[in-house]
């Protein structure tokens, strides 16, 4: 038996034991990958690269492919007005055709964004090592997954050997206890969370989230904050898998079947951490200081809950002073005015954090009789087509739009500006999606503001940055 095998141990700790091939000389471990995801616009080059080389894709069966950045959300007929999406969406069907990768393509029913379809198809499962050429893998580790965004040299990697060199980061615990008042939701966690730790204060870490609020969170608010992890720095967030994990997992396409499934489940329980399992770092937070959060400049950490006012400069950290003064110009904000009122163009619902049935459900629930504000565009993208079909035989997508929002097709639409959904000028745009970066949504001089989905839509129907609470009675 292998010592370390006695040891009390994090999830990580034995994910990445079962997963090393072997540490190499630079202290790097080659890493076995479990599951590969891939998407149009990550892995052309990459197949590119394998065939410079002479090489096959090694193990076709644990490669998944769908299309979502790059696709039009409007426009679902090819060939597409946009040639380069066209192209990379040809590009992508033709790789997985000649390397026999499972593809769901738009004519499946089951293309959607990547890190939406990985869960809803039972192909993300607990205790496994998952990688894909983009930074919101983390996304997948509300599963108990240890799951990364990856380089196309990295994609081309993982194709051929199903391997990868990366360095085991260390583990901070972050847990959040008690209830979340009414009106907060598993977003407005995580931009507290980040708030507090800065964008850059995971580095070098993995991040597993605990604590009572989140053993009562669903599977999909647990996707929401891992999906954020990465702007706080860390390379990946978990949480480790309990009864909600496998009651989420159970019966979809690739999760285990019958006797399988208990033989599953039971290795699903043990590789949880340890309960006396140490951490490098560990930090605590109360879920009843939380209130709804926005951000107000030019990076996820810079936020701050509705009711407070725009900061001034020497009122951050000293070594953020420079960046708040840059998102203050940025952003056209002046600071001690509250944050509530500042008017808004674009309102989005959508993308890999925000865009699952969950989170139209919830939004559904609050804007049904309401209508947007003469004015203002909004938009709802469903995560996937499988979060499309079911919600509209919900009747959700009649609730939209008799509200006033676009119902579009599946596709990381506004989150980021490849693909025709693009802010216009200096657009102010209430964002569900993860980065208000310059330039993000497609314009360089839009601006982004990042908050809950019901906060889109209390901005959508006001005009204006609001308090969902407020706007809709909630609490």
């Amino acid at each position: 038996m292998h010592p370390l095998e006695f040891m009390s141990q994090t999830l990580l700790d034995k994910v990445w034991q079962a997963h090393t091939v072997r540490t190499l000389p630079n202290g790097a471990t080659q890493l076995l990958i479990g599951t590969h995801l891939i998407h149009e616009v990550t892995s052309p080059q990459a197949f590119g690269m394998l065939r410079d080389l002479g090489l096959k894709v090694l193990y076709p069966k644990r490669t998944f492919a769908t299309v979502d950045h790059i696709v039009p959300t409007d426009e679902r007929v090819e060939p597409f007005s946009d040639e380069l999406a066209d192209a990379m969406i040809k590009a992508l069907r033709k790789n997985c055709e000649e390397s026999g990768i499972t593809f769901f393509d738009l004519p499946t029913g089951k293309q959607g964004i990547v890190h939406i379809v990985g869960p809803e198809q039972g192909i993300t499962q607990p205790g496994t090592t998952i990688a894909c050429g983009d930074s919101h893998t983390s996304t997948h580790g509300a599963f108990g997954a240890i799951a990364f965004g990856i380089g196309t040299s990295q994609v081309r990697d993982v194709l051929a050997t199903q391997t990868m060199a990366l360095h085991k980061p260390k583990v901070r615990r972050i847990n959040v206890n008690g209830k979340l008042a009414p009106g907060v939701y598993a977003k407005d966690v995580i931009l507290h969370i980040i708030r507090k730790l800065g964008v850059n204060g995971g580095l070098g870490y993995a991040y597993e989230y605990g604590g009572t609020t989140f053993d009562a969170f669903t599977q999909e608010e647990r996707m929401t904050v891992c999906n954020m992890s990465i702007e706080g720095g860390a390379r990946v967030g978990y949480v480790n898998p309990d009864e909600t994990t496998f009651e989420y997992l159970k019966g979809r396409p690739y999760s285990p079947k019958g006797g399988e499934w208990d033989a599953a489940v039971a290795r699903w329980k043990a590789i949880a951490s340890d309960h006396d399992a140490s951490y490098d770092d560990v930090v605590t937070y109360d879920a009843a200081e939380i209130a709804p959060t926005v951000t107000w400049g030019i990076n996820p950490g810079q936020a701050m809950f509705i009711h407070e006012k725009v900061p001034f400069p020497n009122e951050v950290p000293e070594k953020d002073r420079a960046t708040a003064e840059e998102a203050l110009a940025h952003m056209n904000l002046t600071s001690g005015v509250p944050i509530k009122g500042t008017k808004v163009d674009v309102a989005f619902l959508g993308s890999c954090t925000n865009g699952r049935l969950s989170d139209l459900q919830e939004v559904a629930k609050h804007l049904k009789g309401r209508k947007v504000r003469e004015g203002v565009k909004a938009i709802v993208v469903p995560g996937s087509q499988g979060v499309a079909s079911v919600a509209e035989s919900m009747g959700l997508a009649e609730i939209f739009r008799d509200a006033g929002f676009e119902w579009r097709g599946a596709g990381c639409s506004m989150c980021l500006g490849m693909n025709p959904d693009k802010l216009v000028g200096d657009q102010l745009c209430a964002s569900s999606s993860n980065r208000n970066f310059k330039g993000r949504q497609g314009s360089p001089t839009g601006r982004t503001m990042l908050m809950s989905p019901l906060m889109v839509a209390a901005a959508a129907v006001t005009g204006e940055i609001s308090d969902a609470r407020e706007v809709f009675g909630v609490n």
